[in-house]
C-alpha cells in the first residue's frame, strides 16, 4: 500500500474481471483511513468520469466514497438536493498504486434511495459477465455472501448508511478544498 496523505487527490480505476478498464474518475480526495478497520474514505464533486468507450461526463453533486481493503463492495453516498442517496458496487477489495484506487467491478449494484428503500440492479449484467469471463465459483460465492452483508447494513442503517456521517464528511471535504484554494491564493 502506498503512503497515503489526507487531502491528497487520487484517481479511481474500475476494471472488469478480464482486466480491462471499465470506468475512471479523475479525482477523489482522501478524507480518512483506518487500516485496522480496512476502510478508506474519499470525496469528490463534479469530477470527470471516463467510460470504457471514451465517453466522458461529470458527476453532479458531492459524494463520499467508502472503499474497503477486505470487503467485496464499495459505497458512494451522494449528497443530492432531494436527500442523500447511496450507490453500492459489488467489487473486489481495493488496491492503491500510482496514486490510483483500483478495483474489479462485479456488475451487481444496490441503489439506496433517500427514503431508505433500496433495489438490487444489474443482475442480468452479472449473469452475462459471470459466463463471459468465467467467474470462479469462489468469486460467485463471495459476491453473493457480501451482497447479503451489504443489504443487512442497508436495512439496519449501520456504519456507512448514516446520513449525518455523510453530511459531516461533505462539510470536512468542502473545508479541505476551501483551505487549498486559500493557500493557493496566498502562495501566488
Amino acid at each position: 500500500m502506498e503512503r497515503l496523505k489526507i487531502g491528497n487527490k487520487y484517481q479511481i480505476h474500475s476494471y472488469k474481471h478480464n482486466g480491462q478498464i471499465y470506468k475512471a474518475w479523475d479525482e477523489a480526495t482522501l478524507l480518512n483511513f483506518d487500516f485496522k478497520k480496512g476502510i478508506l474514505v474519499f470525496a469528490n464533486n463534479c469530477t470527470t468520469v471516463t467510460e470504457k468507450d471514451g465517453h466522458t461526463w461529470k458527476t453532479k453533486e458531492p459524494a463520499i466514497l467508502y472503499f474497503f481493503l477486505h470487503k467485496w463492495y464499495n459505497i458512494i453516498g451522494q449528497y443530492k438536493g432531494r436527500g442523500i442517496c447511496y450507490y453500492c458496487n459489488m467489487a473486489s477489495p481495493i488496491i492503491i498504486e500510482d496514486n490510483t484506487i483500483k478495483y474489479i467491478d462485479y456488475d451487481l449494484d444496490v441503489k439506496v434511495f433517500a427514503n431508505g428503500s433500496f433495489k438490487v440492479v444489474d443482475k442480468n449484467e452479472y449473469n452475462y459477465h459471470k459466463k463471459k469471463f468465467n467467474y470462479p465459483k469462489e468469486i460467485d460465492y463471495i459476491i453473493k455472501k457480501q451482497l447479503n452483508e451489504l443489504i443487512n447494513e442497508i436495512r439496519t442503517k449501520n456504519n456507512y448508511f448514516n446520513n449525518k456521517d455523510i453530511e459531516n464528511w461533505v462539510k470536512y471535504y468542502l473545508y479541505l478544498e476551501n483551505n487549498k484554494k486559500i493557500k493557493k491564493k496566498v502562495d501566488s
